[in-house]
């Protein structure tokens, strides 16, 4: 599970500044024996030496008696704490299921949500029914002309065909509402999946056009006809790719803005109506919209003249069937877990229906169930509890940028204006959204799917041209994540990052918690603000450039010993890191961690002392911010993650920071000659 999405974080630096003591290595310490109840201690794996690996040190334990069940691609703390929270979910569902509940209601909206989702038959027997008038859509297209009129009234249910619409806050205008275009089309993970010649890669995208062949006969195509429309999806989707940028290239937020008017876009991409695809979303007042990346609309633009229309018809059919085969027919369904879990992921077989039925109400109506779960399962001392442990993060932020000797007087002041208003929402909303529209019957699951994309769109148009709700929230209470909203400049954490899966939060010490949600989390969302891409945006939440050149010229060549860094790791033969695309998470990791044992020192535990289970504060503080990290995947999820997404694998986001940390050599006794060991001059340096 990938938790923490967020805007990247801040300072990685190159060494620089008063030079540190070089830490002398004693001999190890014997450790006292380990309380067998106690979490931390439980999960280590003794025959590692903390200065080799320490992920492996403070995770192998469980690794080695918790193996990655056959239905998963990973099994991690995440998947942990989804146990619990399914075990949650599905009690509310069945209660919902028996009652009498009034129309339109939530616990109607859940009990037959999830009625009509467990009716497997009724799925089977309906098979792709339910996306009939879709499919006659796509049918009646006669030109080029035609397939973007289909795609564009895909959007609304959800399908990014061809490219990505979205309605959301202008960049450099935070307080307004801005219709965006993206780049995107593909069915692979990421553009690189079309060029890298890695095997498992390579594997990969030669089983693709098989996919989407067997998905067509399932639609009735004959065999051949099918494969050979299945190569022709292929191509036509890495002629996409070729004209995608990169991952990297895509975290620049001045690179992927371009505002432009109808008239301006109509003269680059002649073919595609930028009037006529917003007026169809009843988006007629809007006269410009932000298009990230202009050179890839030119190229698709060229590229649909260039197509054949039978080609661009299969093309969204795949595609339609990418985003509901799991919501129709078994045959659709094991279609599609085939390729999107068994050949990208390595899982071996289907998660139980119920966990995937959950899965799709989480994305579909996750606030009527969040209403439900924080009412039982976030009590206000909880609560109370992780937002002292923002404001002491942030008290700690505070001092770190005010004694730091290469950030000038002038940028500093700004630097902390924004720390300072930056906003927290912490386990639920003060208001819920209204989801009294979204239509929920028995009629099927996909219809249901259906349903809810459609109110979701219609939801994002109806926000155009009236003023930010700075109020909501991207993330359900319910969710195993957090992230850093640069627009708002605020930072979101769900009651459910906070779960430890096993301990109540009353029996969780300060060291185990500081670490765990102090800096993995808290920190690592605060950084976030002031990292490669977030310190582009102001105390406002605009894109601005609020840096004198000479700090912003420290900061990058501090950055820059980060990208190498990451550059050198190599998880997979042939496959790294790529420390470009993952700068923001990684700093925000490193940030975390230092600003989270600096505000751990503060507290009675840390002052006292006392060893729990044989570990000393500092000792439970690391590991319990290892224990964010726990878990293990199998190589190809692990092979998609380096390719298609900006948060490095687990192992490296604790072995990766801690290198750079002193406090960390010294708790565990690391030194030259171990492999966590970075010599001063190696090391990045932050705030």
């Amino acid at each position: 599970m990938e938790r923490r999405l967020a805007v990247p974080l801040l300072f990685a630096v190159a060494a620089c500044g008063a030079p540190e003591r070089e830490l002398a290595r004693p001999a190890r310490v014997v450790f006292e024996p380990l309380a067998a109840d106690d979490l931390l201690a439980a999960n280590l794996d003794r025959s590692v030496d903390p200065g080799a690996d320490f992920f492996q040190y403070a995770n192998g334990g469980w690794m080695k008696r918790s193996p990655i069940p056959a239905s998963e691609a990973a099994w991690t703390i995440g998947h942990l704490v989804n146990e619990e929270l399914y075990a949650i979910k599905r009690a509310l569902n069945e209660q919902a299921a028996r009652a009498s509940a009034a129309a339109g209601s939530d616990e109607q909206k859940l009990g037959d949500f999830w009625t009509a989702a467990m009716d497997e038959a009724r799925c089977d027997a309906l098979g792709a029914k339910p996306l009939a008038a879709w499919f006659a859509k796509i049918e009646a297209i006669g030109d080029a002309a035609g397939a973007v009129a289909v795609a564009n009234e895909l959007q609304q249910i959800g399908v990014e065909a061809f490219w990505s619409l979205y309605l959301g806050q202008d960049p450099k205008q935070s307080d307004v509402i801005a219709v965006q275009l993206y780049q995107g089309g593909l069915g692979l993970p990421e553009r690189d999946y079309y060029f890298n010649e890695e095997a498992g890669i390579a594997a990969a995208r030669a089983e693709y056009p098989r996919h989407a062949a067997r998905l067509l006969q399932l639609l009735g195509r004959p065999e051949a006809e099918a494969a050979a429309a299945g190569d022709a999806l292929l191509r036509f989707e890495t002629a996409l790719a070729q004209a995608s940028k990169p991952l990297e290239a895509l975290r620049d937020p001045y690179a992927n803005y371009h505002k432009m008017g109808v008239a301006s876009f109509r003269e680059q991409a002649p073919h595609l109506d930028l009037r006529a695809l917003l007026d169809a979303h009843g988006l007629a007042a809007a006269q410009e919209c932000i298009v990230g990346q202009p050179e890839f609309f030119v190229a698709l633009d060229a590229l649909l003249q260039a197509t054949p229309v039978a080609e661009l018809k299969d093309y969204l059919r795949v595609h339609l069937l990418h985003e509901y085969a799991a919501f129709l027919g078994r045959d659709f369904d094991a279609e599609h877990f085939a390729f999107y879990g068994r050949t990208l992921q390595g899982a071996k077989e289907q998660r139980p229906r119920w966990k995937r039925v959950l899965d799709a109400q989480e994305r579909a109506m996750g606030m009527v169930v969040g209403k439900l779960f924080v009412r039982d399962h976030f009590p206000a001392r909880t609560k109370q509890r992780y937002v002292d442990l923002v404001e002491a993060i942030r008290a700690t932020y505070r001092e770190h940028i005010v004694a730091l000797d290469w950030m000038s007087a002038a940028t500093k002041e700004k630097a902390l204006a924004k720390l300072d208003t930056m906003k927290k929402k912490v386990g639920y909303p003060d208001h819920w959204k209204d989801m009294s529209a979204l239509v929920v019957g028995r009629e099927s699951f996909a219809a249901n799917m259906l349903h809810a994309a459609r109110f979701e769109f219609a939801d994002a148009v109806a926000k155009f041209g009236k003023p930010v709700d700075r109020g909501e929230w991207e993330m359900t209470p319910q969710t195993y994540n957090a992230y850093y909203n640069p627009s708002n400049n605020e930072i979101v954490l769900p009651a459910g990052i906070f779960l430890i899966p096993g301990l109540e939060d009353d029996d969780a010490d300060d060291a185990l918690v500081y670490g765990y949600a102090g800096a993995s989390t808290i920190g690592h969302e605060i950084t976030h603000g002031f990292d490669d891409t977030g310190r582009q945006f102001d105390a406002e939440g605009n894109l601005a450039d609020w840096w004198t050149a000479e700090d912003a010229a420290q900061f990058n060549a501090r950055a820059q010993v980060m990208v190498e860094q990451f550059d050198a790791y190599e998880p997979l033969p042939g496959l790294h890191i790529n420390g470009e695309a993952t700068l923001g998470e990684n700093i925000a990791d490193f940030g975390g961690v230092v600003l989270g044992f600096d505000a751990f020192r503060k507290t009675a535990q840390y002052r006292e002392g006392r060893a729990i289970a044989g570990l000393t504060p500092a000792q439970r503080y690391f590991l319990g911010y290892a224990l964010g990290w726990l878990g293990h995947s199998r190589d190809e999820r692990l092979r998609q993650q380096l390719l298609s997404d900006v948060h490095s694998p687990a192992k490296w986001r604790v072995n990766g920071p801690f290198a750079n940390v002193p406090e960390f050599f010294a708790a565990f006794e690391v030194g030259p000659g171990d492999a966590m060991w970075r010599s001063e001059e190696q090391r990045v340096r932050i705030w």
